[in-house]
């Protein structure tokens, strides 16, 4: 459904777009975009993933051409002979925040990592602090003295608004994800820019810090400047304020118009027998090839001779405290995980879950100085990280940034690697593997996409990947941050299908880290919750 809003307060187009492509330097993403925004409107960006929202936003942010399809494509002679124009006031004036700004800042940060120049081996890179002191003044860089203004953000407002105060002097690369999307937004705020395009800005934040964002929209959306655009993965949680909606699909805008039609367009789609649930059909699939993949694991350990171990704990911590100074994330932390006990993992934003994850995958050294045991052996006692993370899979915010460094990876490289516990595929690959990668991939709709490179997929596309590869091999411990980031609604309903069936299979126990409480499931009857600041700082419940 196409409209044409001609009721609007305001008739001056802040971006016109008529008949234009937008491309990268390889090829032509979106092939006819036809749109315009007035003063007084508030748009929301839609749609599922791969279907051309991130290409669309990332073209509105700068990061691709948006060019009129009269003028000649790069080697071919023909134009297009329909009136093509784009306009767009903001010009330079944009700023953007979302997942994949967010993941390619941290990959900045480890590609200009200078440990191994520095005296100590650490290398904190960026501060928050440094970063949105950049967007007041490009010649700030890492290691120089600050300027006032820099030092005194905390008296800033914008920064105030979004509770970054404490962060401010963290390195970005230790900020959990719902600190660096604030950041983001703090800088985006104090910029000055006239555009501020927020892109799923509430994944991975607490519900205080959506709280705060869900007002801040309405307050800005209300205002003459800046003008605010915001994108989804699905229509929930939408601020009152939005005015528009333009959904694609299929690389291709599939409605544009008032957001009171645009509900009434999903209820249709709801009604009709396209849009019927078919989780029954996919957990079955699900529990089907879950089941293959644990039978392939116990024969290649009988093959390879591996000593069945004895039945003890997963992992056990006791007494357990991290912290960088006066800043003390785990405090005394006594927990134990046995197989087939399901965790919820809960906790406000900086409370300490992603360390305390990382305590068990080998990403945070502290797990060396603490009293844990994995699989029934002390961390430190001679294993090797490839010891433990055989029996993970992992995903995470980490992995994710991980593999965009190595965005040239095929998507059934991606499946494999999780089978050989790498980050890209360095070994052959057996014709099980090959096999049974192919059948998770079609199970998660990217059937015939194998060559594909993972750097070419959406982000939501990228998350979604990295879980069928974290379950592939059945690992014993399945560890999911936020596995939701960047869903659609049809991935984020097949995943949490893919993770009600692991629960009920049995052989693989979960530990999930999420704020959004659609996404608790069932099997997850015991609760870790993160108390920062209080004496406990933590409390388990056992439903």
């Amino acid at each position: 459904m196409i409209e044409t809003d001609t009721n609007t307060r305001y008739s001056e187009s802040l971006i016109s777009i008529n008949n234009c492509r937008i491309e990268n330097s390889r090829s032509i993403l979106l092939p006819q975009i036809n749109w315009n925004m007035k003063k007084g409107q508030a748009w929301l960006i839609i749609g599922p993933n791969g279907g051309g929202k991130a290409d669309f936003i990332n073209a509105l942010a700068g990061l691709q051409k948006i060019i009129p399809n009269n003028t000649a494509i790069s080697g071919d002679s023909s134009t297009d002979t329909k009136e093509s124009s784009y306009i767009n006031q903001f010009a330079d004036s944009v700023e953007l925040v979302s997942l994949e700004r967010a993941a390619r800042l941290i990959q900045e940060e480890r590609e200009n990592d200078e440990s191994d120049y520095i005296e100590g081996g650490v290398d904190i890179g960026r501060t928050g602090r440094v970063f949105i002191a950049q967007a007041l003044s490009e010649t700030i860089k890492k290691g120089d003295e600050l300027p006032d203004f820099a030092k005194k953000l905390e008296a800033y407002p914008q920064i105030k608004l979004c509770g970054v105060e404490k962060i401010l002097d963290r390195g970005l690369k230790y900020m959990s994800t719902g600190e660096i999307r604030r950041t983001l937004l703090a800088r985006a705020l104090i910029s000055g820019k006239k555009l501020l395009i927020l892109s799923d800005p509430f994944a991975g934040l607490d519900v205080q810090s959506r709280t705060i964002l869900l007002d801040f929209f309405n307050t800005i959306a209300s205002r003459s400047s800046p003008s605010i655009i915001l994108g989804m993965e699905r229509y929930h949680e939408i601020p009152d304020a939005i005015t528009h909606v333009l959904e694609f699909k299929d690389k291709k805008i599939s409605f544009c118009g008032l957001k009171a039609d645009y509900e009434q367009y999903l209820a249709n789609q709801q009604d009709s027998d396209l849009h019927k649930s078919t989780s029954k059909e996919e957990r079955l699939q699900f529990a089907e090839q879950l089941q293959q993949a644990k039978q392939t694991n116990q024969q290649e350990q009988e093959n390879q001779k591996v000593p069945q171990e004895e039945e003890s704990p997963l992992v056990k911590m006791k007494n357990v405290n991290v912290g960088w100074g006066d800043n003390h994330v785990l405090r005394d932390l006594n927990w134990t995980l046995n197989k087939g006990e399901h965790w919820l993992i809960q906790g406000p934003n900086g409370s300490g879950k992603t360390t305390f994850l990382e305590l068990i995958t080998g990403d945070n050294m502290q797990v060396f100085c603490n009293d844990i045991e994995l699989f029934g052996k002390r961390r430190g006692s001679g294993e090797t990280i490839w010891d433990i993370k055989k029996q993970l899979g992992i995903v995470s915010y980490r992995l994710h940034v991980e593999y965009r460094m190595l965005g040239g990876t095929n998507l059934l490289s991606v499946i494999v690697s999780g089978f050989k516990d790498s980050i890209g595929l360095y070994e052959a690959a057996t014709d099980t593997e090959i096999d049974y990668a192919k059948k998770w991939l079609k199970l998660g709709g990217f059937e015939g996409r194998e060559k594909e490179a993972f750097g070419s997929l959406s982000y939501g596309e990228q998350r979604a990947i990295l879980i069928l590869r974290s379950v592939v091999k059945s690992p014993k411990i399945l560890i999911l941050d936020e596995p939701c980031h960047g869903l659609d609604e049809q991935y984020r309903n097949k995943i949490l299908n893919l993770m009600e069936t692991i629960g009920e299979e049995g052989s693989t126990t979960m530990l999930h880290v999420t704020h959004d409480s659609s996404e608790i499931l069932k099997c997850e009857k015991h609760i870790l919750q993160l108390l920062p600041g209080e004496n406990p700082m933590y409390k388990i419940e056992v439903k």
